[in-house]
C-alpha cells in the first residue's frame, strides 16, 4: 500500500523464489501483472500508475483466473468465519 498513485517498480535482489506481482489502482483494479525472476537486480516497473502491489508465487494469478482488469475484493481486519 502506497500513499499515492504513480508508476511502481520492484526488484528481486535477495529473493530466491520466482514471484508474480499485481499492480493495482485506487479501485483495486489490476493494471499490470509482471513475472519476476529470482535474484534479478533490474527493476520490474508497472505499465500504469498504481497505489497497491501484491506479490504471490509465480503462476498463482493465472491459476486463479486473475488478469489485468480484474478487481480485487479487499477485506480489512479479522474476519470471523464459521462461528455460531
Amino acid at each position: 500500500v502506497f500513499q499515492n498513485v504513480e508508476i511502481r517498480a520492484f526488484w528481486m535482489a535477495n529473493t530466491y523464489v520466482a514471484l508474480d506481482i499485481a499492480y493495482m489502482d485506487t479501485n483495486y483494479t489490476v493494471v499490470d501483472i509482471v513475472a519476476m525472476e529470482p535474484l534479478v537486480t533490474d527493476s520490474y516497473p508497472s505499465r500504469a500508475p498504481a497505489m497497491f502491489a501484491l506479490e504471490v508465487r509465480q503462476g498463482w494469478f493465472e491459476e486463479n483466473g486473475i488478469a489485468i482488469g480484474t478487481r480485487a475484493t479487499v477485506e480489512f481486519g479479522v474476519q470471523a468465519r464459521g462461528r455460531s
